[in-house]
């Protein structure tokens, strides 16, 4: 009997045969959300001008208490000069600091008797307040983002403050998510009773555009060697990533790696220590493409899913952001002597701010319907006896 592999082992297998995906230039609002694969430098100084912070006036601190009003510089104006005297220009927040002025003074300070202002009595001044001095936040030709970042709000401004309008970001892989079984119908068909709606697609879909993966699309194979090996053989002509759920066990109608091996589907593994999903199989096509077949029960098939595709084609798109994080259990939970557990939890968090995952084990690996109360799974190494409450594990989220 063939052993199985280590989590650690297969995660290992499927990271060393997963290339990088190639790049490819957007318009900028295109780039929402996806992968950087660029160097962003700061394109001047920023602020590029000593900026004025608040409505008011700027002036000379020493030219004393009370001051005439000479103009204003407004924001987007070009910069104006302060004119020798007791005198201030008028200011609003984003405005050039007019040159000979040192000082902004806010306009809830001041005191306006016609053309004319004054300090609020009491109130002290400091020379250089409410002014943001140009290069304050970066130098030019700084770096402002690295590739590998995901394109969130502030990276999206940090784009358009640096008039980058073109953006090189990771290609989204064209994906293939493939049902198998003589026993699915589709979500809008009438269903026998010893027939059951197909759900793994969606789910599996579901986890794959939540992270930005939205080039994908559906099918389903009956459970017949030839017909399955004719639609994969299309499916690997399509796509550069199959995602199989189903098919991939050791029974008499397991056709998937059999019409695998005869596309020329390398092998690399087949099998995991890990409960569910102990089916799992992965390899890699004649043009590079990944195939991931999982197990066809959905608690099985959603697991795999989030724990070995999703990271993948993450890493793949070369995405720099961790994907896990350890949290605390709530209760007890029982180990597998030799195999790792994957155990549903609902996570929250104590006054302190702590991670917890409230333990929420599946009866079976078919029994999904109860997924929907919790946010993800931990993972349990292999062990005897019972994880305690308070121990870490690692968790991932759906």
């Amino acid at each position: 009997m063939t052993e199985l592999l280590s989590v650690a082992r297969a995660e290992a297998l499927i990271r060393e045969n997963t290339n990088r995906f190639g790049t490819e230039t957007v318009s900028l609002t295109a780039a929402m959300g996806r992968v950087l694969r660029q160097t962003v430098r700061a394109e001047r100084a920023l602020p590029p001008f000593d900026r004025v912070m608040m409505d008011g006036i700027a002036c000379r601190l020493e030219d004393g208490a009370s001051l005439r009003i000479a103009g204003m510089q407004a924001a987007g104006a070009p910069p104006r000069t302060l004119p020798e005297g007791a005198v201030c220009l008028e200011v609003t927040t984003g405005a050039v600091l007019p040159q000979g002025a040192d000082t902004v003074i806010p306009v809830e300070r001041l005191v306006r008797e016609g053309d004319n202002v004054r300090l609020q009595n009491g109130y002290a001044a400091e020379r250089g307040q409410f002014i943001h001095r140009q290069g304050a936040d970066c130098a030019a030709a700084e770096e402002l983002l690295a590739p590998g970042v995901r394109l969130n709000a502030p990276a999206m401004a940090v784009l358009a403050s640096n008039g980058v309008s073109k953006v090189e970001v990771a290609q989204i892989p064209s994906i293939g998510i493939i049902s198998t079984g003589n026993e699915l119908v589709a979500p809008e068909d009438d269903v026998a009773p010893w027939q059951i709606r197909r759900s793994n697609e969606y789910a599996l879909a579901g986890v794959l555009h939540a992270r930005g993966f939205t080039r994908h699309d559906f099918a389903l194979v009956q459970d017949d060697l030839a017909a399955t090996t004719a639609l994969l053989e299309k499916q690997l002509a399509r796509h550069d990533v199959l995602v199989l759920s189903g098919g991939v066990s050791m029974g008499e109608y397991d056709y998937v790696p059999r019409a695998l091996a005869a596309l020329g589907v390398d092998r690399i593994f087949h099998k995991i220590a890990q409960r569910p999903g102990k089916p799992m199989w992965f390899g890699v096509g004649p043009q590079g493409q990944r195939v991931f077949a999982l197990p066809g029960n959905p608690v099985s098939a959603l697991v795999c899913g989030v724990r070995y595709v999703v990271p993948a084609l993450l890493e793949a798109q070369g995405l720099n952001a961790p994907f896990t994080f350890p949290i605390r259990l709530q209760e007890p939970v029982a180990r597998i002597p030799t195999l790792t557990r994957f155990v549903p939890v609902r996570l929250h968090h104590d006054e302190q701010g702590q991670a917890l995952g409230l333990p929420r084990p599946m009866t079976t690996s078919g029994d999904f319907n109860r997924l929907s109360d919790t946010d993800g799974f931990v993972a349990l190494d292999p062990g005897h006896g019972e994880a305690q409450s308070g121990d870490i594990a690692r968790f991932y989220a759906w």
